[in-house]
């Protein structure tokens, strides 16, 4: 079962951790002199641009008792500055053929627009504007928190699986922030002001605080030109804010959350390992987590899915994924659903056997070299999206990657050893570090 996704209002991102291309472009990194950094990446293959524009904020940082602040944030930014009042930024876009978004997740925000390759300088005016100049008033702020609630109601509140993945996140995540829900906890909703989202306005959204990238009919010079015309008249407000998130102990014991529902149609079971992230962890460590969760449940080639759908037969899928960029330790994800008539305990049962099977034994160096092979072919495939090529470099920056990191990535992954993986698998997939979900329908549950 996936984690929670990010947060938006149309565009839902993979929860798992991204691939980054095979084979960088030649891509071009600089400041600007107010501490905005610029990541240019040309792909002259179509004349359009996709210009994003990413916070280094997201659901973590939110301040103790406001959890889903940055998200209702997000929303609010679509309502309009002093010089461009709410719809002008959005209208021009839908003029021009262009498509424009936003999403929040748990360590960044990112606002996106795509349009043709001409009209980037004017996308550029219209987001450095709202950096700063975001008006807001309480005839506004209100009825957007009415639109989150009802989000968060329609997303979470009346879907059983999402009730789950809240529950086993609060329940992995003891003491860090990663545990709380990227849009919020519903009360603590209710209680959003709009003091608290110009407080949490003035202090995230800084030149120094932010990461532009572009992706497309572009070259470097133009949009180095463009950024300083635009985001260089932004004033520097100093150092960039510091985030300070307490470190989540060591888990001792393995938990496990049920939740039972007459809405469920279908069980299933998932279990969530904390483990290190690209950044908490070493980057030998982390490829090695990228290439175990692909070998286990990466497709229909999978360990988990050979033994539990085609083998067994008490599944009808399974699968697992590393959610690898994260500003701090993060998560590791198996799920499966279990073939009709088969209990949930089973199906668990079936995978704990591989995972002793994966620490006792290794892996095969045909699972190997098949996982390293496909996860890297993944990558080259991707790239024919100006999105993913943005996303890659932007959420790296986001979490404390570098650019050299995006670029070694195909090199750490084919340099992944079956010893490696099995080493990760020992470490971190151990049962006292996880926490297991069980999603039953109601009446299994009273049966039970």
């Amino acid at each position: 079962m996936p984690a929670q996704a990010p947060a938006d209002n149309t565009l839902t991102l993979s929860s798992a951790s991204p691939t980054v291309p095979a084979k960088a472009p030649t891509i071009s990194h600089f400041r600007l002199a107010n501490g905005l950094e610029v990541v240019v990446i040309p792909d002259h293959r179509t004349p359009v641009v996709t210009h994003m524009l990413w916070y280094r904020n997201g659901s973590a940082d939110d301040p103790q008792g406001k959890s889903g602040i940055a998200h209702f944030l997000e929303h609010l930014m679509f309502k309009g500055t002093a010089k461009y009042p709410v719809g002008v930024f959005s209208n021009t876009v839908a003029e021009l053929g262009g498509q424009e978004n936003a999403f929040t997740f748990y360590d960044f925000t990112a606002y996106f627009q795509r349009v043709a390759a001409q009209h980037l300088g004017r996308m550029m005016e219209f987001e450095a504007d709202r950096m700063t100049g975001l008006v807001l008033s309480d005839e506004v702020v209100a009825p957007e928190r009415d639109v989150v609630l009802e989000e968060r109601r329609m997303r979470t509140d009346s879907d059983p699986a999402s009730q789950l993945s809240e529950a086993v996140q609060a329940s992995l995540y003891v003491h860090h922030p990663y545990g709380l829900p990227v849009i919020g906890w519903q009360h603590e909703i209710e209680g959003f002001s709009r003091a608290d989202a110009l407080a949490y306005y003035n202090r995230f959204y800084t030149p120094e605080n932010a990461i532009l990238v572009v992706a497309g009919d572009v070259e470097a010079d133009k949009v180095k030109q463009l950024a300083e015309e635009t985001y260089g008249r932004v004033p520097a407000r100093g150092a960039a804010p510091t985030r300070l998130r307490p470190r989540e102990p060591e888990p001792r014991a393995h938990r496990l959350v049920t939740l039972a529902d007459p809405k469920v149609q279908q069980p299933n079971c998932s279990r969530v390992y904390l483990v290190p992230s690209y950044v908490t962890g070493e980057r030998e460590t982390a490829a090695a987590l990228d290439v175990l969760a692909h070998l286990l449940g990466g497709g229909h080639t999978s360990v988990l899915y050979r033994r539990l759908v085609i083998e067994q037969k008490i599944a009808v899928t399974a699968g697992a994924y590393y959610m690898g960029h994260a500003l701090d330790d993060t998560r590791f994800m198996l799920y499966a659903v279990p073939a009709e008539g088969i209990p949930l305990e089973a199906v668990d049962r079936a995978v704990d056997a591989v995972i002793t099977e994966v620490v006792l034994k290794g892996v095969s160096e045909d699972d190997l070299a098949r996982s390293k092979t496909r996860l890297i072919a993944d990558a080259v495939y991707a790239q024919d999206s100006q999105f993913s090529l943005a996303r890659w470099y932007g959420e790296a920056l986001s979490t404390g990657q570098t650019v050299e990191d995006v670029q070694l990535w195909p090199e750490r992954i084919e340099a992944v050893t079956s010893e490696a993986v099995k080493q990760a698998a020992r470490l971190y997939l151990g049962k006292r570090r996880a926490v297991t979900g069980f999603l039953l329908p109601e009446a299994t549950a009273q049966a039970a």
